[in-house]
């Protein structure tokens, strides 16, 4: 383990005030003395089948919970989620014959970035914002909202019992698991050199993405992010310029096998018509292209509650699907928030977002139903289908 990965990492954004450095020190030289999560053998199978999807002869099914709770890593919960991605994958598969990449948001996403530190409740206190998980607790308390390094290593042992449930079950080897590598601290000691690629790589999942709050030019993400030779997703936001992007494309490509970058869109149905084809026409293929029909569509209840219509989800899909095409290039992946619980985060009509939400029990942005899930893959299928 060279020194640089276990440094601390000035500068990153939307990184934790964790609440003792020297704790925090500790715990990433316990993360960087612990054995890898994954090893290199599955990122290289990913990596080998992300080369089929850049020819359009497969396609990448990324889905799952936008925070996964510690409480949620048991075998239950875990052969649940698997069951649903990959039911998602045989509805793609049925319709459409072609291959699915199915990747999950899944072991290890407990983290998330926020708009700002700090949340005003209802009742008017202000705590510091939940940061998922890995960070601190959701509890509406100030303890549970202090930011504790400790949690980095629930985190691993979380992540280490979600995978063993998995990759236990011979059904759902062929599922791969990924997360936002937001936490640095935790990123950059399960980074290992491995000599059967020659190179650094991220042991905690075999792919992660850099979100659209943590890609800039100078930040410390995509300087790691360069370093590693995992298969890689970059968040990209309808504001994003295309220059930029463009730039970071040719840093996380270059010298690198196909397949090994993901653009990951979040653009919203209302803005995909402008901004996706200018982004298009600086990177062409470089990338694999992918929609993420979520993030771009999330409105407000009346009652405060997030809320993403699903005719804007499945308009951003078509619209996503049709610019692909007309620039001569394959729809290489959908990217969806979605939970096996029977929540109503996600509404069909507009009238819907003038009363609450019975069922809202994500910790942060709103999910997809298992029904909603079906409904938005089957659409994206249906519509790949009928455009050959």
């Amino acid at each position: 383990m060279s020194n640089r990965q276990t440094a601390p990492v000035p500068g990153a954004r939307q990184q934790p005030e964790w609440y003792s450095d020297s704790v925090l020190a500790d715990v990433r030289a316990e993360l960087s003395r612990r054995r890898p999560l994954v090893n290199c053998s599955r990122l290289r199978a990913l990596q080998d089948a992300l080369v089929r999807v850049v020819s359009g002869r497969a396609f990448l099914l990324q889905a799952g919970d936008c925070a996964e709770t510690f409480r949620e890593s048991s075998p239950g919960h875990v052969l649940v989620k698997a069951y649903e991605l990959a039911s998602l994958s045989r509805i793609f598969e049925q319709i459409t014959g072609t291959p699915v990449v199915t990747v999950g948001r899944l072991a290890g996403q407990y983290a998330k970035p926020r708009s700002g530190s700090v949340e005003t409740l209802p009742d008017g206190r202000a705590l510091p914002v939940y940061r998922g998980d890995a960070v601190n607790g959701h509890e509406a308390v100030e303890s549970a909202r202090i930011a504790d390094p400790a949690r980095l290593l629930a985190a691993y042992d979380n992540s280490a019992a979600v995978l063993e449930t998995l990759y236990g079950d011979p059904r759902y080897y062929g599922i791969y698991t990924s997360h936002e590598a937001l936490l640095l601290d935790y990123e950059k000691p399960l980074t290992r050199w491995c000599k059967c690629i020659s190179s650094d790589y991220v042991t905690s999942a075999p792919f992660i993405w850099i979100g659209d709050r943590t890609r800039q030019i100078d930040s410390a993400h995509i300087a790691w992010a360069e370093s590693i030779a995992n298969p890689v997703g970059l968040k990209v936001g309808p504001s994003a310029d295309a220059g930029e992007i463009a730039e970071l494309v040719e840093r996380l490509t270059a010298g690198r096998p196909a397949g090994r970058l993901s653009i990951i869109t979040r653009m919203g149905a209302q803005n995909i018509g402008t901004a996706l084809p200018k982004l298009i026409r600086r990177i062409e293929e470089k990338a694999i292209w992918v929609c993420d029909p979520m993030h771009g569509n999330t409105v407000t209840r009346s009652t405060g509650e997030k809320a993403r219509l699903l005719f804007a989800i499945a308009e951003e899909v078509r619209r996503f699907v049709d610019i692909l095409q007309a620039e001569g290039l394959p729809p290489g992946g959908i990217h969806l928030e979605q939970t096996t619980a029977g929540v109503d985060e996600c509404v069909t009509s507009p009238a819907e977002l003038s009363s609450p939400a019975l069922r809202y029990r994500s910790r942060c942005d709103p999910r997809l139903n298992p029904d909603q899930a079906r409904q938005v893959v089957s659409a994206a299928a249906e519509m790949i289908a009928r455009s050959r």
